[in-house]
């Protein structure tokens, strides 16, 4: 099947978990033999961080406004067996309404911020990726998040008809054991993008451990830390990590720390991309806790869980044997389970019952 997809960037994975996801699914649908077609604006902000400027079994569209590429989309649209929209794509209405009028390809909805969207619809807030009428347009909504609330809140307050969610997951040809590196080399190690609502747990279980733990070695790699961040003389830190240094960052690492943003823990069920890429490269895992961890890994035997320092310092304290263990369990319940060849599969399967069920459907309207 054609499939063309209007999101918010594949091309740069700088200050975003769309990019990496979006590059896995892409690249295991195109093996599986689907076309994939990604529309994404060129924003000032991810061209300067660009680490992929083709996309690899399928075609890249960077356009500078929505007027500039409307006839080129019309045209993939038309021949299209489905099209995607996605949460804080900066076009999302205007492609909607295009997939609408073009009533042809099949309209999905896949919002990869789904706590986001409905703590802002929740506080009466406008969501800039979705217009008036809602996801009612949209034969099937995707989710990243899953859990007991999703399908209820998106079928109340946005009218939705089918909703199911498709999780993060981990592209093994990036992410994969590896040697370790020295300048990477680390006891307990966080990969992420600087957040606000994370910063009170961030301090909690790597700041405060840092400062307890002098002997130790603490290492940060990602984008946008302010110069106000609490560093201390044992906590180092890399600037931005391309997708093909996650290996040998995690590889590196004795534990691995995972935070989750404020709203994804409250909701639950909703699985940061980085646990997998950590667990995939063979790095032990330490996770603050949210309803639904115990679906993705089994605490104590896959993942180490901090509530607080105590718990975090704990962890350091365990033998290299234990993590080693632990990780070994993580890293195959990963393989087995959540790599982006098996999320493509998982992809590709709700879309043909999507297409199939919308084809019976207008048959019978037809009768």
């Amino acid at each position: 099947m054609k499939i063309v997809i209007f999101g918010l960037t594949i091309s740069s994975s700088w200050g975003n978990g769309h990019a990496t996801l979006w590059r896995g699914l892409c690249k295991h649908l195109a093996r599986s033999g689907h076309s994939v077609v990604f529309f994404e604006r060129d924003v000032p902000y991810y061209a300067g961080a660009r680490d992929l400027y083709e996309l690899p079994g399928g075609e890249l569209r960077l356009f500078s406004s929505w007027d500039d590429v409307r006839q080129t989309a019309s045209a993939d649209v038309r021949s299209a067996d489905v099209a995607i929209v996605t949460s804080y794509c900066p076009d999302a209405i205007a492609a909607t309404d295009l997939i609408l009028s073009e009533d042809r390809a099949v309209p999905v909805f896949y919002d990869l911020d789904t706590p986001i969207t409905l703590a802002r619809l929740l506080a009466g807030e406008a969501v800039p990726y979705l217009g008036p009428r809602g996801l009612r347009d949209f034969e099937l909504v995707l989710s990243f998040t899953g859990g007991p609330r999703v399908a209820d809140e998106f079928r109340d307050r946005l009218g939705a008809r089918e909703t199911r969610p498709l999780y993060g997951h981990v592209d093994t040809d990036i992410h994969r054991p590896v040697a370790p590196q020295p300048h990477y080399r680390a006891d307990l190690s966080y990969l992420g993008t600087y957040s606000e609502d994370r910063q009170r747990t961030l301090e909690t279980l790597f700041v405060t451990p840092a400062r307890a733990r002098w002997d130790l070695r603490f290492l940060i790699g990602g984008a946008q830390y302010p110069e106000t961040f609490p560093w201390s003389p044992n906590i180092y830190f890399v600037r931005h990590l391309p997708p093909p240094e996650h290996a040998p960052f995690f590889a590196s690492s004795r534990l691995t720390l995972n935070v989750t943003r404020r709203a994804m823990a409250e909701m639950g069920w909703c699985p940061s991309g980085r646990l997998f890429e950590a667990a995939a490269c063979g790095a032990p895992l330490l996770s603050d806790d949210w309803p639904g961890i115990a679906d993705f890994f089994v605490p104590g035997e896959e993942i180490l869980i901090a509530r607080d320092e105590h718990d975090a310092l704990a962890a350091l304290a365990m033998t290299d044997a234990e993590l080693q263990g632990m990780a070994q369990r993580a890293y195959e319940r990963t393989m087995n389970q959540h790599t982006s060849d098996k999320r493509a599969r998982e992809l590709v399967v709700l879309l043909e019952q999507t297409t199939s069920s919308r084809v019976s459907r207008q048959q019978h309207e037809e009768a």
